[in-house]
């Protein structure tokens, strides 16, 4: 009797050493606790901000050191990438990116300041959104197809705003315009929040932005989404058609994932996305997502890099057919 008391004492020890090895483990991630930044290259009320406070709430629970989101808005996330990719091993830092800076800016740029494949690795794509065509509730009209007769009517008025220059919805604009037959203006923003802002004040009359950030405003009437870019219609818009099945064909979605510096360790970067994929996996944390009209994704390392290289190989050609020029 005594004998198993023993072994049974000696292997709860032996739990609770484990354990100890396993909490210790974690906080050695980062020497002295030392704080990890999310950077985004987008002002705080967009979609890339919601996502990364949401990611960096979670992550600092299982993390156990500090986790501080910083906001590097301009250039169309250009700014935040060429911050991210000069940091030193010893301040771990991530970027939260989406195509317009991973994608699009390598294509139109001479120079954009960094190499998203050589100065980069992918730890862990962590949403994903479609587009929304929207109108200001000012403008008169219901319908796609009524948007395009105004547009011609009024062709001063073909004015589109994207929350910022060369980002995916900047290309849907172009497009867009080209159905109508109309030269269409691309105005650039810094960030969705500034976008929805102005759209709402009527300064500006169209935006092509990401569905979740439209929608709580088009649900309210102060702006009207006519219509999205996935390949069918969103559940959580159902009553909102597509461009596709309006005879438009063009269809897209986007994504945010989280990326490390090439000054980060492999073995960092893969406990990293070994614990954001738990991030994504938790219940509360899809629950936060959808509360916030957020899809979110469980994408490893290696997952996340072939969905950049099918991402790019999709892309480039329409980006580079379009003749953009910054």
């Amino acid at each position: 009797m005594q004998r198993r008391a023993l072994v049974r004492m000696l292997a709860g020890a032996g739990l609770a050493m484990a354990a100890a090895g396993s909490v210790q483990a974690e906080e050695a991630l980062f020497p002295n606790k030392t704080p990890l930044r999310i950077v985004v290259g987008y002002p705080p009320g967009g979609a890339s901000d919601r996502v990364a406070r949401i990611v960096a709430d979670k992550l600092q629970a299982r993390l156990g050191s500090p986790v501080i989101v910083e906001n590097k808005p301009g250039a169309g996330g250009r700014l935040s990438a060429q911050q991210v990719k000069s940091v030193p091993a010893s301040q771990p830092t991530l970027l939260l990116a989406n195509p317009a800076a991973m994608v699009v800016a390598p294509l139109v740029f001479a120079d954009s300041g960094y190499d998203p494949e050589k100065d980069f690795r992918p730890v862990s794509e962590v949403n994903r959104y479609e587009f929304g065509l929207a109108v200001a509730s000012a403008v008169p009209v219901k319908r796609l197809s009524h948007l395009f007769a105004w547009l011609k009517a009024n062709p001063q008025q073909a004015n589109f705003g994207v929350p910022a220059t060369g980002s995916l919805p900047h290309f849907f604009a172009l497009m867009l315009g080209e159905t109508a037959k109309v030269p269409v203006e691309v105005v650039g923003y810094k960030g969705s929040g500034p976008l929805l802002t102005d759209l709402m004040g009527g300064q500006v009359p169209i935006a092509v932005d990401t569905l979740d950030t439209q929608l709580a405003q088009h649900e309210a009437g102060k702006l009207r989404v006519l219509a999205v870019s996935g390949e069918k219609r969103s559940a959580m818009a159902p009553d909102i058609p597509t461009l596709k099945e309006l005879g438009v064909n063009l269809v897209g979605t986007g994504w945010n994932a989280l990326f490390a510096p090439q000054s980060m360790a492999p073995a960092t970067v893969q406990r990293l996305s070994d614990m954001v994929q738990a991030v994504m996996k938790d219940p509360d944390t899809q629950q936060k997502f959808a509360a916030s009209k957020l899809e979110p994704v469980v994408s490893s390392a290696e997952e996340t890099a072939r969905m950049l290289k099918a991402y790019r190989a999709q892309w480039a050609p329409v980006v580079q057919r379009s003749g953009f020029k910054p």
